[in-house]
């Protein structure tokens, strides 16, 4: 009988320790997700150091080990201002959420979302802003795998107002046509070798277009880069 009792105690007491240790990771992340990066915290990173984080940000979500965040309370706190450490340029895709690709909390990122994440002269001012004026260190442009508007830039789809957004897309198209196999929108192989040839495009638009941007790449001030993000499985592969 005594046995039995020492047992059951034994599972109790086990039991309040992994309750205790629940409560502890509970309030870790909670300190974790409330946090502001400040402006401090801010300039002393660089290029660098934020891909760095980016990319193990992402290997967390791949992992379903991203950060459980409260924003009640950062979105109250960046009413006065907020100190982003990068931009990213993206597909507006609601398949990619960008936050939550990184493992960022809100004010990290300015996010300039357009359908097939090409560079427009407001996307290069709303960039400029972000690192000129805001102290951003990094940008990233980001298309995705399976990219509807690269799809109907393909395609040569032609309607409404959608027709000038696909005008934007059609050069990636273009310099594409090297690849060996079919050249549709239904052999995933070419959307993604497409989609890849944007995302240089645009690095080349930032550059070209964008004295601001190139002279502070050029002095160290910040780094761009360009990814490719695929839904499927939530990776990220660097293009160059």
């Amino acid at each position: 009988m005594n046995k039995k009792k020492n047992i059951l105690l034994s599972l109790l007491l086990c039991g309040l320790v992994v309750s205790c240790k629940k409560a502890e990771n509970r309030e870790s992340q909670s300190k974790v997700s409330s946090h502001i990066m400040t402006k401090e915290q801010k300039d002393q990173l660089n290029g660098e150091e934020v891909l760095k984080d980016f990319i193990e940000g992402n290997k967390r979500f791949q992992n379903r080990m991203a950060t459980v965040r409260d924003h009640t309370k950062p979105t109250r706190k960046l009413i006065t201002g907020h100190f982003p450490k990068a931009v990213v340029i993206s597909c507006s895709d609601n398949r990619v959420p960008v936050d939550d690709i990184f493992d960022q909390g809100l004010g990290n990122i300015v996010v300039g979302s357009v359908a097939g994440n090409f560079v427009d002269e407001d996307l290069l001012g709303s960039t400029e802003f972000a690192c000129a004026v805001a102290g951003a260190k990094l940008i990233m442009v980001m298309g995705h795998q399976h990219c509807g508007a690269v799809k109907a830039a393909i395609d040569n789809v032609r309607f409404g107002n959608i027709t000038a957004t696909l005008y934007r897309i059609r050069p990636a198209v273009n310099i594409s046509l090297d690849f060996t196999g079919m050249k549709n929108s239904r052999n995933n192989e070419f959307v993604k070798y497409v989609c890849e040839n944007n995302v240089r495009l645009a690095l080349s638009e930032i550059r070209k277009k964008s004295p601001i941007l190139k002279e502070m790449e050029d002095n160290g001030k910040i780094k761009v880069v360009g990814t490719l993000y695929s839904p499927a499985d939530g990776t990220l592969q660097l293009v160059k």
